[in-house]
């Protein structure tokens, strides 16, 4: 064992579990947003000093590697990685019995620096080890790959294998932050270890310290979309993990019918919270019963600022990564200093388009950004609703569209949005450039949220959790064009720090035409004939978006009221 983690032992007391984590772009360890957001938690714990230790799988093949061909479908390769490049093997293993067999878990160790020294140990669960058989090495390969089968077998190792890897490393926890459903497991873990004696048993009672669980246990739901809560068949999980627990007891914890890791997480967990206002209001319509608390999403200032930008901010704001609340005062930022940043930004992006797609954009015209998961109720068709009024509104107003993302290997309704994409830039060849970026990851998503002139966002309210890429690019002065939800909701001041697009109970037609509009009367316009007014904005959004929506003062919220209950 390194002492390195001999020095974390001692010192960290809250593990955060999460299926996925965006340690750096090299490290192939998360397929989007969840992910991401756990890497800035990481790092703003770093930057804070607060005592925590990450647990996550180690994913040697990652989500996939996105390949387009030249009809724009998507296939996927494995994305290997080389763990040995960036961590550390640990001398350590605990297996956990699955199917009446063991399976072996060894941990590597990451250790991430802040800027002024303060480290963070993140934990990559593996077992491919020679210990195992051939399909358990597989285990942590493939980010959310395979079937039912595979999935419980991943959350078993993340959930109950985690915690046991921790209290054999020697940590003493007290708070264990579950990042999503993904680690509910570990909850049955501490309900084992809470057994109570039988001979203290009262008649009828639980023989489980629940309230001693409950206690010690965070948990942070990110999805609104019913099917994005995992759910198992006791039959599988009871072959899985015969008599691990008692399955009446489990059923009254995790719905009759099917294994529920959300309502499982829901029970055990002291405190509860969405990732933005809305969020939590409609997690709590989906759970009603349950208190659901909003801490609204942040991202880490110095891993999302253009080097552009954070050299003009270190020279006017000198502790902005430590504390970004001091953007605020990015209104007194000269005109000419944010405008040359920007442009330093756009052409980062111009030539990452250059390279990946061989078409060549005009710095001169603004460039649309979109890019997300690339699934139905994000909605990246909506753009191309009625393609008449969108070169209508082209030809008087020139923009440029680029657009990246992924779709599930199995959404095949996301993969016919990738092929229509491309389909759609075709037809609009000559009259309306529109680039698809392919294999959108970590290092793309920097160069295209500080490149792009205005983010686009489109989710079918109230589907969208909270979404970080708008703050992202906020903090680097692009002016955010989103449907009201999520935490647009919290930040948009219309004209001010971007737009809104529609109004709350619109469908797509109507989403559609309050886009054009907006493009059409208002942004388009004052883009070209205003530019005094757009760097006005530049600086309203960094200063009234920046400053509050990152991961210091996420952090700082869940330090107060989720972590010292």
């Amino acid at each position: 064992m390194s002492s390195s983690l001999d020095a974390f032992i001692t010192r960290k007391h809250i593990a955060y579990f999460t299926m996925e984590l965006a340690v750096r772009p090299e490290m192939h360890t998360y397929a989007g947003g969840l992910g991401i957001l756990a890497g800035d938690t990481a790092r703003s714990c770093a930057d804070l000093g607060l005592p925590v230790v990450f647990v996550t799988l180690l994913s040697r093949a990652g989500y996939f590697k996105q390949v387009i061909d030249a009809d724009g479908r998507q296939t996927e390769q494995p994305d290997w990685w080389d763990p040995e490049r960036w961590c550390t093997p640990l001398n350590a293993m605990v297996a956990v019995d699955i199917e009446r067999k063991p399976v072996w878990i060894r941990p590597w160790l990451y250790v991430h620096t802040c800027p002024h020294g303060h480290q963070i140990p993140i934990l990559l669960l593996d077992t491919d080890l020679d210990q195992n058989g051939a399909d358990d090495r597989t285990l942590t390969h493939n980010l959310y790959g395979g079937d039912e089968d595979y999935r419980l077998r991943q959350e078993i190792i993340l959930g109950i294998g985690g915690i046991r890897i921790l209290r054999a490393l020697g940590f003493d926890l007290h708070t264990y932050h579950l990042n999503e459903g993904h680690a509910a497991l570990l909850t049955l873990e501490l309900l084992n270890r809470s057994r109570v004696a039988p001979e203290e048993l009262i008649a009828g009672e639980s023989p489980f310290d629940i309230a001693e669980v409950r206690a010690s246990c965070v948990f942070t739901t990110h999805t609104p979309v019913e099917a994005g809560h995992d759910r198992f068949s006791y039959e599988l999980f009871e072959r899985l993990l015969p008599g691990f627990v008692d399955l009446d007891e489990l059923k009254r914890l995790a719905g009759e019918d099917r294994l529920n890791m959300t309502r499982l997480a829901l029970k055990l967990a002291g405190y509860v919270n969405g990732v933005a206002r809305r969020h939590a209001e409609t997690t709590e319509h989906m759970f009603p019963g349950y208190r659901i608390h909003a801490v609204t999403n942040g991202i880490h200032p110095g891993t999302w600022t253009h080097p552009a930008f954070a050299q003009l901010y270190t020279t006017h704001l000198p502790q902005w990564q430590h504390e970004p609340e001091i953007l605020v005062r990015a209104l007194q930022l000269p005109d000419d200093e944010i405008w040359r940043c920007h442009q330093s930004a756009k052409g980062d992006l111009i030539r990452q388009v250059k390279e990946s797609a061989g078409i060549a954009l005009d710095s001169e015209i603004p460039i649309l950004g979109f890019a997300r998961r690339m699934t139905g109720y994000k909605r990246p068709l909506l753009l191309f609703e009625n393609l008449d009024r969108l070169i209508d509104v082209a030809s008087r107003h020139p923009f440029q569209v680029v657009l990246a993302g992924k779709a599930h290997p199995q959404d095949a309704d996301g993969k016919e949005a990738i092929r229509q994409v491309h389909a759609l830039a075709r037809q609009l060849r000559g009259r309306l450039n529109c680039v698809f970026l392919p294999d959108y990851d970590m290092q793309i998503a920097m160069t295209l949220v500080a490149g792009a002139d205005v983010w686009l966002n489109t989710p079918l309210p109230p589907m969208e959790a909270s979404g970080t890429s708008g703050m992202k690019a906020a903090l680097n002065g692009v002016l955010n064009l989103s449907v009201l939800d999520g935490w647009w909701i919290e930040a948009c001041v219309e004209g001010v720090t971007g737009w809104s697009i529609g109004q709350d109970g619109d469908g797509a037609r109507q989403h559609a035409t309050a886009l054009y509009d907006q493009l059409d009367h208002t942004v388009l316009p004052l883009y070209s004939a205003d530019p005094a007014r757009w760097r006005w904005m530049m600086k309203q959004a960094i200063g009234n978006i920046a400053y509050y929506f990152n991961s210091q003062r996420m952090m700082r919220r869940y330090a107060a009221e989720a972590y010292l209950r």
